[in-house]
């Protein structure tokens, strides 16, 4: 009897035991989810104030708050491709890359790999070409000096991509779609270099990539059409549409579980004075950049002739539009925060001054009712034709023409873009090509005959083509000719 009072005893001490400990154990899990339910609101709330969605996770899982990208300036990088030939390496892509946080706008400048960078053209050497200045020393300062000049930007940055980098990069996301705008074929067995490609829409691996990307012209000397722009134009076209699809290809969800073999792949083969630290506070802005907000362009240039420049064939940067391409693409949205400011101000200025002056032109508006009254019926007469006027300006806005001098009169560009602006039509892009004898308008999407009649009319010339394009970011591409001065 006693035994069994004390083995009571026991399990009564031990069940107590156990409800202590179970109860200090509810009680540490409830301390740690309310700590986690504090973190989880606190994280919640910055992931808010810092924009919300992915952006907004990324900005404060790495530390931002709601200041940091209102603070970060817009990034310029400076790229260059390199290739090697033979002993040399020479910079066949250079570009000027840019993006805003805050706009979540980039921009992508390609510069011709033959712009003169001395001072005397009928001086002119074939080391002095863009190209040639990063293989002096191997290194991009006199390339980054050079750009800085032509440009007038302060670019700090830059970014060297080697051929493998590329070629590894687009194996590594599974190819890329591209439409291939011509047929290509050129061998060079100096540099072991195979080109080899059908024109069309087909999947391009890394080995196609270095072909589409290399190919300035065929064997037989033919390259793209003169309203794609030849030679080396169309090269730096290919390249900008290409890198823009390969961005695109690369952002897809589907390439997520890659990224840690991009990261391998960009580490080991681009050399660049971009620090991590720094780059990182851009990082969770760009996961929201929208590919269709890249702007391609190219730098203005005019081709001299072989007497001006030492017979080394150069191009000479046209300043006048390069200035106005440079300040528009880079500067723009500076001088549009500034005319928002200003116009807030002067507006509640203009709308004080107003006050008085609204007061007293009450009599005036009195006196001006009757006059108003009889022209009520010239105006409903003019209503119909205004109606048709505006249709067709709203039609005309709709069309996005670029505009390519191949006068050899750096005049005739800004004559072509005013007499179709003045017509209601919306000049995207411009730029210079090989000189020309005809104009030719091109259409690259859908637009009616009748509207490339009505273009055609407006410049007084020009013969009307269609070669359309799945990526072409304009629906009209105009290369102005000799004919135009006539």
């Amino acid at each position: 009897m006693g035994k069994k009072l004390k083995d009571k005893d026991n399990n009564i001490r031990r069940n107590r035991k156990k409800n202590k400990k179970e109860k200090k154990a509810r009680k540490f899990l409830l301390f740690i989810l309310l700590i986690l339910i504090i973190v989880v609101s606190w994280f919640t709330y910055k992931t808010y104030k810092n924009g919300g969605g992915l952006s907004g996770f990324l900005a404060t899982a790495v530390g931002h708050d709601e200041n940091t990208k209102k603070n970060l300036p817009e990034l310029k990088v400076l790229l260059l491709g390199v290739s090697t030939d033979l002993d040399s390496e020479l910079t066949d892509t250079v570009m000027v890359a840019s993006y805003n946080p805050n706009t979540q706008k980039a921009r992508l400048l390609s510069i011709p790999r033959d712009t003169f960078t001395g001072k005397d053209k009928s001086k002119a050497t074939a080391s002095q070409k863009l190209n040639a200045l990063y293989n002096i020393n191997r290194t991009p300062d006199r390339t980054l000096k050079a750009v800085n000049e032509i440009t007038g930007l302060d670019i700090k940055y830059y970014v060297i991509v080697k051929t493998e980098a590329l070629i590894k990069l687009v194996d590594a996301i599974g190819g890329v779609e591209f439409n291939v705008p011509i047929n290509m074929y050129y061998t060079d067995k100096t540099q072991n270099l195979v080109i080899n490609l059908k024109q069309g829409v087909q999947t391009i691996n890394g080995e196609k990539a270095e072909q589409l990307l290399r190919f300035r012209h065929n064997n037989d000397g033919s390259s793209y059409p003169v309203e794609y722009g030849d030679n080396d134009f169309g090269r730096m076209r290919t390249q900008r549409e290409f890198i823009t699809a390969t961005l695109k290809q690369t952002l897809k969800a589907s390439n997520i579980f890659k990224l840690g073999e991009i990261i391998d792949i960009v580490h080991q083969n681009l050399e660049t004075n971009l620090d991590v630290a720094y780059l990182k506070d851009y990082l969770p802005y760009a996961v929201e950049f929208k590919i269709e907000d890249l702007q391609n362009e190219v730098l203005p240039v005019t081709t001299p002739s072989l007497k001006e420049t030492n017979n080394v064939s150069v191009v000479i940067v046209n300043k006048q539009e390069a200035n106005k391409l440079i300040k528009e693409m880079f500067f723009s949205d500076l001088e549009k925060d500034n005319i928002s400011q200003n116009t807030t101000t002067n507006s509640s200025n203009a709308q004080n001054t107003n006050v008085t002056s609204n007061s007293s032109n009450t009599n005036t508006q009195n006196t001006s009712t009757a006059n108003n009254s009889s022209s009520t019926n010239t105006q409903n007469t003019n209503a119909s034709s205004n109606s048709s006027s505006t249709q067709e300006t709203n039609t005309n806005k709709s069309i996005k023409i670029e505009i390519l001098n191949g006068s050899g009169n750096s005049k005739n560009l800004d004559k072509a873009k005013k007499l179709l602006e003045d017509a209601g039509y919306s000049v995207t892009k411009t730029g210079n090509t090989s000189t020309i004898s005809k104009t030719i308008i091109t259409n690259k999407k859908d637009v009616s005959d009748e509207i490339l009649k009505q273009i055609k009319q407006k410049l007084g010339t020009g013969s009307i083509s269609n070669n359309k394009s799945s990526t072409s970011l304009v629906d009209v591409t105009i290369i102005i000719g000799k004919d135009f001065d006539k």
